[in-house]
Formats: C-alpha cells, structure tokens, sequence
C-alpha cells in the first residue's frame, strides 16, 4: 500500500501546477493534502476510483485538509474531539481496516512564536488523540508537522534555534511522541541521511540552493514497523513550497 501526504499551500494554486500529472505519477492508494486553503465547493477535483473527504477550516483561505483514497474506509473523523482546536480543518482520521489512518496539518508556532503555547496544548491533545486511536488498533499519521525533529533535518540549525519549527519546546514534543511509542519511517530506513528536506522558503532561491527544512513526515505506531517497505520524499516534484512524503507499508 502506497500512502502520499503533500502540503499544496493552496490546492487551487498547485492545480495550475501540475497537480493532475503528479498525483497520476505518484500512485498513491492514499493521498492527502495539507493547507488546502479552501471552504467546501470552493474546488472539485477529478480523482476517478478515490473516495474523496475534505475539512476545511472556518477561516477563510486558511489551514484544511483532505484525503483521497482508493480504500474504502470503515470510518471516518474530522478534528481530534477538542473544541479549542477543532476549528482550523487540521486532522482527518480514517479506520483502514486494520490500522487508523490520520492525515494532519499541524498549526505553526508563528513569527515571535506568538502561537507557542497554543501549540504546545496542541502538541499534549494530539498526543492524547492518538493513543486513544492506538487502544483500538494501530496508527499510521502523516502531514506538515512544522516541525524539524533533529539538526540533520534542516539546513542551517544554529541560524534557526529558536526560530519557529524548531524551537526545544517544539523538538521537545516530537521526541515525547517517539517516546510514546512511535517512530518516524524516514529516519526508520534513513537514521543518518542529510540533505533531504521537504519544505524551502521561497525566499533567497531557497530550493535553488537545497536550503530546506524536513517538516512533513510518517509516523507509525512501532508495533507496524515489520510491515514498513520504503519511505521517500519527493524533492523532484514541484508545485508547492513542500515536496510530497511517501511511505510504502504491507
């Protein structure tokens, strides 16, 4: 089973970019989106043989996400079940069968990290998500977590310390959920590769100069880690100021 997550920053922007040909050469048996940008009838994609469902944020323009697939799910959810975070279209869960899926846009700390604390609470009610999911089966959650979990995930760490994405409180919750008993796929297959990012400013020919940051990501819960084939992002495809991830599972 292919699994795809991409943060589009706008899916009617990436539509104008080539989306239609990436998302065919890409595959997936289940492909989500981050940062849609866009309320309800706002777009209608054609995807013959996917199942499409969507969550848009209140706010105009802002946050959402959505998810396509060709595996019919036994249930579906929209949001984590607490109302303080619940109205930005940030996480859709989806019960494959034999595992939740949850796609999911986590909400960025902000230039001063004015939306630290917030994320902060974000980050523990999340956490509580999913191991509630996990006490009914396993979890395989992927998106733009804005988040880099180590200093081989981004370009330039000692200029960034501190900076939103990777501050210690935020490095911090990513290594708690590892400890909670989940593990990030790339760095599964890949502990020590450096140079591979999934997010570029596009500021100072950012991506021209490979000057990213690794942001968006597959999480499992450890106990899937015997049926993880290959993860892989994928810097050759343009659209967005992301790259889509990719995990291969049994």
């Amino acid at each position: 089973m292919k699994l795809i997550s991409w943060n589009v920053n706008g899916i009617r922007a990436v539509l104008g970019k080539g989306f239609y040909e990436s998302f065919a050469a890409l595959d997936a048996d289940v492909f989500c989106l981050q940062e849609t940008k866009c309320q309800a009838g706002q777009v209608t994609l054609d995807l013959p043989g996917y199942r499409q469902y969507w969550n848009a944020a209140e706010k105009k323009g802002y946050s959402g996400t959505a998810v396509f697939t060709r595996i019919e799910p036994k249930e579906v959810r929209y949001g984590i079940g607490v109302d303080e975070f619940d109205h930005e279209g940030r996480v859709i869960s989806l019960d494959l069968g034999d595992f939740w899926f949850v796609t999911v846009y986590t909400p960025n700390s902000q230039d001063g990290l004015k939306r630290l604390d917030w994320r902060m609470a974000w980050e523990d009610a999340f956490l509580a998500y999913l191991k509630s999911l996990e006490r009914d089966k396993p979890v395989v959650f992927c998106g733009d977590l804005n988040v880099a979990h180590r200093e081989i995930d981004l370009k330039n760490p000692s200029s960034n310390h501190m900076n939103a994405g990777f501050t210690d409180q935020e490095r911090g919750k990513f290594s708690a959920l590892l400890d909670a008993g989940f593990v990030d796929t790339f760095r599964y297959f890949y502990p020590d590769m450096a140079n591979i990012y999934s997010w570029w400013s596009y500021r100072f020919h950012a991506r021209d100069n490979n000057a990213g940051w690794r942001i968006d990501y597959f999480v499992t819960s450890a106990s899937l880690t015997p049926r993880l084939k290959s993860a892989a992002i994928h810097n050759e495809i343009f659209g967005s100021d992301h790259c889509p991830v990719e995990l291969v599972i049994e």
